[in-house]
């Protein structure tokens, strides 16, 4: 396929459109269902290159859940516990276990539910029955994966009145290393972002705490590739192989850190005994579930708890989360992992990413502020290493 022409652009005004190989080539894609449009493309090419290097950086099958050409989480096939099943809304999925993939789109999908409401997957791996199941349920726009089962893509066939986006790539093909993109008709020209992320990045250790696990490390290249395909200024806090929240397109830098950190708060809460006893009608829709449980936590426009507004989504009153029930939940979480794409210029950024139980860091460095930054990390006992590599993307 030379080229595929799009229903419109970015909106209905914006035609023609198309999709094409400069070169005149053949396009390293098969549409195996659906029609994606010019968004869809962008979040397939943006996702397919993040659980692509993921993959390759930490040798295990990788997923990520985007909106809007930014990702709600990325993850790795780290086991669910039973716990995190119920959270993600996945502790009926037959043969979860036994799917690595499946495990990491679980949790993709179940960091930010709200977020990734109507979401581009990426897969790593060749989609697997297990992982389809578990898509075929939620709310989607389409895929992008190196393959497909015969019954993976049967099932995914399905959705959407089989109008469902599934879209197949070479794994093998590598684009030009110079990329071009054009606005207000100047056309721009710059080389692909090809800087590799691994673990030797981390090994400039600037704080007096000089430990990183190897579970660190590994949420800290989470973090890092996760944001090299966010739209920037980003931040992302990263966990048992999953990030848990990415704060994505702020202007500030201390924006990024307190976005992503509520989102990771949110996370983290979503696990509370609390909201995972929370009595739901069983007519309730799992998104429906979703908005309920943000409002629960963080108590939104709607106070779901409220009488004449619980009957609309529980069996019974439920009790509310106070809080000092989520403040003292939040304080006893530590471990997690924080990247950000530019260097921190205050140290009020550590000082918000330690109330979300961030003890290791990894940024760029270079700010004229880096010293206090790093006293502000000491003051804690956060490990921070500087990678000397700044990640914006736009």
């Amino acid at each position: 396929m030379k080229e595929f022409e799009l229903k419109y652009g970015c909106n209905p005004n914006q035609k023609p459109a198309r999709i094409y190989m400069k070169d005149g080539g053949d396009l390293p894609i098969e549409i195996l269902s659906g029609r994606p449009g010019y968004i869809n493309f962008l979040d397939a090419f943006n996702s397919w290159q993040l659980v692509h290097e993921l993959s390759a950086a930490t040798g295990m099958p990788s997923a990520t859940s985007f909106k809007h050409v930014s990702p709600t989480s990325a993850a790795v096939a780290n086991p669910l516990s039973r716990e995190l099943k119920a959270a993600c809304f996945v502790e009926d999925i037959e043969g979860l276990d036994d799917s690595p993939l499946a495990c990491a789109y679980a949790r993709a999908r179940g960091t930010d539910r709200m977020s990734s409401f109507g979401d581009w997957i990426a897969l790593s791996d060749v989609c697997d029955k297990t992982t389809a199941q578990l898509i075929k349920r939620e709310v989607s726009d389409g895929i992008i994966a190196p393959g497909y089962t015969p019954e993976a893509l049967e099932i995914l066939k399905t959705k959407r009145k089989g109008n469902y986006n599934i879209v197949k790539i070479d794994p093998s093909y590598v684009p030009s290393p110079v990329e071009t993109k054009e606005v207000f008709g100047v056309t721009f020209e710059q080389g692909r972002n090809n800087f590799e992320i691994n673990e030797a990045l981390l090994s400039n250790v600037v704080t007096k705490n000089k430990t990183l696990p190897e579970s660190a490390k590994r949420d800290l290249i989470i973090s890092l590739i996760t944001l090299k395909y966010t739209q920037s200024n980003s931040v992302c806090y990263a966990v048992d192989g999953q990030a848990i929240g990415v704060g994505a397109g702020q202007q500030s830098r201390i924006h990024c850190t307190r976005l992503a950190g509520n989102k990771a708060d949110t996370w983290q809460l979503r696990r509370h005994e609390k909201v995972l006893s929370l009595p739901f009608l069983p007519t309730l829709g799992r998104p429906d579930r979703d908005n309920v449980i943000d409002g629960y936590i963080n108590k939104n426009e709607e106070d779901v708890c409220a009488d004449g507004v619980w009957q609309k989504y529980f069996t019974r009153r439920p009790e509310p989360l106070t809080e000092k029930e989520a403040a003292d939940y939040l304080a006893g979480i530590s471990g997690v992992s924080l990247g950000s794409d530019a260097f921190f210029p205050f140290g009020d950024n550590i000082e918000r990413a330690k109330k979300s139980g961030v003890s290791y860091i990894a940024e760029p460095g270079g700010s004229v502020r880096d010293d206090l930054v790093i006293e502000c990390c000491d003051k804690y006992g956060i490990a921070m290493a500087f990678t000397g590599m700044r990640l914006f993307h736009h």
